[in-house]
């Protein structure tokens, strides 16, 4: 659907109005939008160098009598090696450390094996988890049996801060060769999510490597006023369902100066979630950065006020992707896409309204969860597919106040790039190429 001149006019205050519906949440800086590329382009160099640090600040010894108010892992028997289940001493740990509001350390240069487990609050004020040295999932897919949608799994905790630049290995390969998504003659079956913060508030997580995750890597759920930063996530290009950080039923949380690729979504930000903003976000291999899937099975979605601002996606194959089943309700809404780098990337811009994850095709329905108030600003790059912008909106419950401007995707290599919009409402401003021809 073409855009109507009398609304061009306009283009400037509804934008307007719309950035002051976000709220002062989320006023960008304009010295740090004059720096974006210079920061994206460090951003790994510094994420390393902020672990460096971290690591140097190690405990000579593992033991914690050598810092008062930690904990150490090694006090309760840890033992760091292969075939070694140290799980009951991280319990044990974590136990004195939540009741006392101490750091709980795992000393670096070692790596931890344990099973599935759960470190539940609520905690006295000042407890810390801190990971110095490797964290690595038991390789025995027989000890998920009592719970396969989680191995690490953080609950009912304020005030908590995890960091200290080690690592968090999910140790994923078996679950990735038993998956359906590999191998069709396998029964679907979920695996493990590595880690997973679950109604926690005022949370940090920082400067951690996150690798080789069971199915997801990082997961915020019902959590309110979180800060993740400076992290790593990293999963090969072809591992199943590996998202790198997921957040669902999450209230006011920044993601920020992280580099993520895995085989599937490098962030993704479902139902329940408001007040999001992910800001210098280094991205690929992997599915892009997505709004979804809302919608599945009929339900009810609800997804506001979600800023990506100053990130660059290289080689995957989406973009930045709104998706949504048909027969779904509710809506997604107040959402921009800023100062946005795409190299080599697949469907660079996609609304898709008729997702559908199943081999067969999916019926087509009435409903679907409305779409308003998009952004998308300062998009440049280049497409590996001729297709580098699609809005392809409900026919019943069409896309509308989609704003474009200065969004330039032009092909990779030889060819040219179209743009396909159906039952789309839209306002363009600056350049805009390509065009919208449906």
């Amino acid at each position: 659907m073409s855009p109507q001149r009398p609304i061009l006019s306009l283009f400037t205050v509804l934008v307007s109005l719309l950035g002051s519906s976000l709220g002062s949440y989320y006023q960008e800086n304009t010295i740090h939008q004059a720096n974006a590329h210079r920061r994206l382009m460090k951003a790994s160099h510094e994420h390393f160098a902020l672990m460096t640090r971290a690591d140097r600040a190690t405990p000579a010894s593992s033991r914690s009598s050598v810092v008062p108010g930690w904990v150490s892992v090694e006090d309760f028997g840890a033992e760091g090696g292969d075939g070694v289940d140290d799980t009951k001493a991280f319990e044990k740990a974590w136990n004195q450390a939540c009741s006392k509001g101490a750091v709980l350390v795992v000393p670096g240069k070692k790596t931890y094996h344990i099973k599935p487990i759960t470190f539940s609050g609520p905690c006295q004020p000042n407890t810390v988890f801190r990971v110095y040295g490797t964290i690595k999932a038991w390789p025995q897919r027989e000890a998920y049996e009592d719970d396969r949608k989680h191995w690490i799994l953080f609950e009912n905790i304020d005030n908590f801060i995890v960091d200290g630049g080690g690592t968090i290995n999910g140790n994923g390969r078996k679950w990735w060769q038993n998956s359906c998504k590999v191998n069709n003659n396998l029964p679907c079956k979920e695996a493990p999510t590595a880690v997973t913060f679950q109604e926690c508030n005022n949370l940090r997580v920082t400067n951690l490597r996150f690798k080789n995750a069971q199915q997801m890597h990082l997961t915020f759920e019902k959590c309110f006023n979180v800060r993740a930063s400076n992290l790593l996530v990293t999963a090969p290009g072809n591992s199943p369902n590996t998202d790198g950080i997921h957040v669902t039923g999450t209230q006011n949380i920044l993601i920020s100066n992280s580099v993520i690729g895995t085989g599937d979504d490098c962030i993704s930000i479902v139902s329940g979630s408001r007040n999001v903003r992910a800001t210098d976000i280094t991205c690929g291999p992997g599915h892009g950065i997505s709004i979804g899937s809302l919608g599945a099975d009929n339900s009810e979605a609800e997804v506001s006020n979600v800023v990506v601002n100053r990130a660059t996606l290289t080689g995957t194959s989406n973009g930045v992707r709104i998706k949504t089943w048909q027969g779904g309700s509710g809506y997604a809404k107040n959402i921009k896409f800023l100062n946005i780098s795409m190299r080599n990337v697949t469907n660079p811009i996609i609304i898709d309204q008729h997702y559908c994850d199943h081999e067969e095709s999916c019926k087509e329905q009435k409903s679907s969860v409305q779409l308003s108030n998009v952004v998308y600003q300062n998009i440049k790059g280049t497409s590996a597919s001729e297709v580098a912008i699609k809005f392809d909106c409900s026919r019943t419950v069409p896309c509308r106040e989609i704003y474009v401007q200065d969004v330039v995707l032009e092909p990779e290599g030889s060819g040219g790039t179209t743009a396909s919009c159906e039952n789309v409402r839209y306002i363009n401003r600056g350049r805009f190429f390509p065009q919208c021809t449906s």
